[in-house]
């Protein structure tokens, strides 16, 4: 008798970064969307909840990274290990759900902590001639983002052009926004039908 094929497992990177632990509305459309990829096939999720706290970039970690790997001290691998760590993260992932509220018209403090730390050069981007190229090519990101009165794409919204950037520049360009800014109960069903429409089209 043969062996019956293994079913393929979907890993799913959900980053998560309210402050709000309970009774976030981006943390509760990031459940919907997960249950929603869940329910077309197998899957695999790593949280990362970064409001929990990431280290900040400071000198010794900059002094740490520029030093080539095979050169660093136990304490600069030390330095680095958390940031190694937030790397292999995305480098295992093939989707990324992130749970973005909007704060004073931009991220979260702990959300950009998060991006420096995996910025990493050599490791999700290098340079080229022709600029920086990210390495975290082929996969995708769901960019759900609440807020509290900040309108997705106006004038005001300096949150997702920077992260839509920050994507980019480590090699992640197939980016969805799902859209439940200003947290208002039609905003919330318009975020569902978006999920819908979204996961549809790219399973």
């Amino acid at each position: 008798m043969k062996d019956q094929p293994t079913e393929r497992i979907h890993n799913i990177l959900r980053v998560d970064s309210s402050a709000r632990q309970t009774g976030s509305i981006s943390r509760d459309i990031a459940d919907r969307l997960i249950s929603t990829l869940n329910a077309q096939g197998r899957t695999s999720v790593t949280t990362r909840n970064v409001a929990n706290g990431i280290p900040f970039v400071d000198e010794e970690w900059i002094s740490a990274n520029f030093t080539p790997p095979e050169s660093r001290t136990k304490a600069q691998q030390d330095k680095l290990a958390y940031s190694d760590m937030l790397v292999s993260e995305i480098a295992g992932a093939e989707t990324l759900v992130i749970s973005l509220p909007i704060y004073n018209f931009s991220i979260p403090a702990s959300f950009k902590a998060w991006i420096d730390m995996i910025a990493r050069t050599k490791l999700t981007f290098s340079y080229s001639p022709n600029g920086p190229v990210g390495l975290m090519t082929g996969k995708r990101a769901f960019v759900v983002v609440t807020s509290g009165g900040t309108p997705l794409g106006s004038e005001i919204d300096f949150a997702t052009p920077y992260i839509k950037q920050a994507l980019k520049f480590i090699g992640i360009t197939d980016v969805t926004f799902i859209d439940a800014s200003t947290g208002k109960p039609e905003a919330i069903e318009r975020a569902k039908d978006q999920i819908t429409k979204a996961t549809q089209t790219s399973s």
